[in-house]
């Protein structure tokens, strides 16, 4: 069922799994009252759901005191999203409240895109491993209707090659003048010796802007219940790769 609420006395705790730290938060009133970093010498299954009740428990509050939930959806760290989304999914049950999945390339691009003029293009690049990046290009909005408005999506999550991701802006003619994220920041010479006079940001806290996110999306009612909040995985799990594998494998040889 979609719920909806105002921007005023709404209490989001967020929570961001998509890398080894990740990062926890609460927003008040679309304003950060405390984020964290995570512990990376842990896992996030180690560290779930302690961290968050620490950081509530830090401002006296209670998952009772919480109105909305808000957690990454993806891309990145299979475990790590399904750990997060699970810890999550279970905080909104029990609170019986809703729960906004949010993508951390979104996220990215919105953290990046304070002060940025109309027009300027932002690339959303994470660490894919496998020498991949996942990848999202946006351009700030003339006139956006909220804070999540403040972003038009040129294109939607993709992994690949970044020298390739590149190639194909260039084709397209849609070249982005800035890149963020822990993938900008490796392949920072790749970007460079393509776009000399692009900025590359390190990735920062997503947390509080995941929560500030899923607080803009509430008001338009298009944030529901904990079971509709799905992982974004962009690259297919290795399991199901090795499964397709075997199967095809074997009916090969009884053919």
């Amino acid at each position: 069922m979609p719920y909806q609420c105002s921007l005023e006395d709404v209490r989001v705790l967020a929570l961001d799994t998509t890398t080894r730290a990740g990062s926890v938060a609460i927003v008040d009133d679309d304003r950060t009252l405390a984020e964290a970093r995570g512990d990376a010498a842990r896992s996030h299954a180690e560290r779930l759901p302690a961290e968050l009740v620490a950081l509530l428990a830090a401002h006296n509050l209670a998952i009772a005191d919480i109105d909305l939930f808000a957690v990454a959806a993806g891309p990145g760290s299979f475990t790590g999203l399904r750990v997060g989304i699970a810890a999550m999914q279970g905080f909104a049950l029990v609170g019986r409240r809703p729960l906004a999945g949010i993508s951390a390339l979104d996220a990215l691009a919105h953290a990046a895109s304070d002060a940025l003029a109309a027009g300027v293009r932002i690339a959303s690049w994470m660490d894919a491993h496998r020498r991949e990046v996942f990848a999202a290009l946006y351009e700030v909005s003339a006139d956006p209707q909220s804070h999540e408005g403040r972003l038009r999506e040129i294109e939607g999550p993709t992994v690949g090659d970044p020298s390739e991701t590149l190639a194909r802006w260039q084709t397209l003619g849609v070249q982005p003048t800035m890149f963020v994220g822990d993938g900008a920041t490796l392949y920072a010479d790749t970007i460079g010796r393509e776009r000399p006079h692009v900025r590359v940001l390190a990735a920062p806290l997503l947390a509080a802007t995941i929560g500030r996110l899923a607080l803009a999306r509430a008001a338009t009612g298009a944030v529901s219940g904990a079971a509709s909040v799905q992982p974004l995985y962009v690259r297919r799990p290795d399991a199901e790769i090795a499964r397709e594998r075997r199967t095809s494998t074997t009916t090969v040889d009884t053919e």
